[in-house]
């Protein structure tokens, strides 16, 4: 008879025993440290391949020459470059882990792979950010600086201005300034008797209000004629014209800004649909090469020969 009694490996069940799944209940496999030593294998074979990429783009650069590459063939080779050096990290990374796990399972080794490329992108998104933003307070810093010296100067420039004109003004003077902007200002009086100033005012207020309001109304489209044709001395039916003329140019200026806003709108969702997808398969791509080098990595069990097994039973 076969001894069941006789155990090949220490605390391992008898031969031809079987477990009930999930009893009795496995410790957990998972070895974070195994993961972050992957991660950190990874992020630094990837920044060396980087550099290297960078050194020999460098190289290809011939100003004296002229024969650089163009900028879509070096940008297409950055590109490949990148995702090349960013796939042998990742998978270099996943055979680490699994390595160092010391598991022999190929779904654990699988999980510490794909562990090490979550982490290693986490870790890039950070310094990414990290760098970012240091970029952008850096510029909102200088021109904040500028800006400042800037105010600075023009509130001293402004402060010694207002010295001047109060040390040369009298009141009198003062009051002509204030009647004369006013006058400017005001209108609604019979064109013919207001000041060119006068006129011109009222016309830039109706063009205005033909801008944000998008159309005229009968009202102030015949004041506008009446204005014109006293401003310029021409009849009501060529002003009339002049502002039909004007109208159109509006509404085709309008109707062309309206054009460009939609296609910089469509451009810019094109672009971050092209990038979403560009980061998916760059993600997913690294995502494959961690478990590939994690099952590469996977420690292989010892496998016994069941016949050589009985027969030392049968022998004893």
């Amino acid at each position: 008879m076969v001894d069941t009694a006789f155990d090949p490996l220490p605390g391992a069940p008898a031969y031809g025993t079987r477990v009930p799944e999930g009893v009795p209940a496995m410790p957990p496999q998972m070895s974070w440290g195994a993961v972050l030593a992957g991660a950190v294998v990874a992020l630094a074979i990837g920044l060396m391949l980087n550099a290297l990429g960078t050194a020999i783009g460098a190289t290809t650069v011939d100003a004296t020459a002229r024969a650089t590459p163009s900028a879509s063939t070096f940008g297409i080779g950055a590109a490949v470059w990148l995702g090349l050096a960013n796939l042998i990290g990742l998978a270099s990374g996943g055979y680490v882990a699994a390595r160092l796990s010391g598991t022999a399972d190929n779904t654990d080794g699988t999980l510490h792979g794909l562990a090490v490329w979550g982490t290693a992108f986490l870790i890039s998104a950070i310094l990414l950010g990290n760098l970012v933003s240091g970029i952008v307070s850096t510029a909102a810093s200088g021109a904040s600086s500028v800006v400042g010296g800037l105010a600075s100067g023009t509130a001293t420039a402004a402060s010694a201005a207002g010295q001047q004109a109060a040390a040369q003004a009298d009141g009198a003077t003062i009051q002509r300034l204030v009647d004369r902007a006013q006058n400017a200002l005001s209108g609604g009086g019979e064109p013919a008797a207001m000041t060119s100033d006068q006129r011109k005012a009222e016309i830039g207020g109706i063009v205005t209000r033909r801008i944000t309001d998008g159309q005229l109304s009968a009202q102030d489209r015949d004041r506008l004629s009446a204005l014109v044709a006293a401003e310029y001395g021409i009849s009501a039916q060529d002003a009339q014209a002049r502002v039909v003329q004007l109208e159109q140019r509006a509404t085709a200026a309008a109707r062309q800004a309206e054009e460009t806003a939609r296609r910089a709108a469509d451009a810019a969702a094109s672009g971050a649909s092209m990038a979403g997808f560009g980061i998916f398969g760059v993600m997913l791509l690294g995502a494959l090469a961690a478990i590939l080098g994690a099952r590469r990595g996977t420690r292989d069990l010892l496998r016994f020969n069941d016949r050589a097994l009985v027969s030392r039973t049968h022998s004893a």
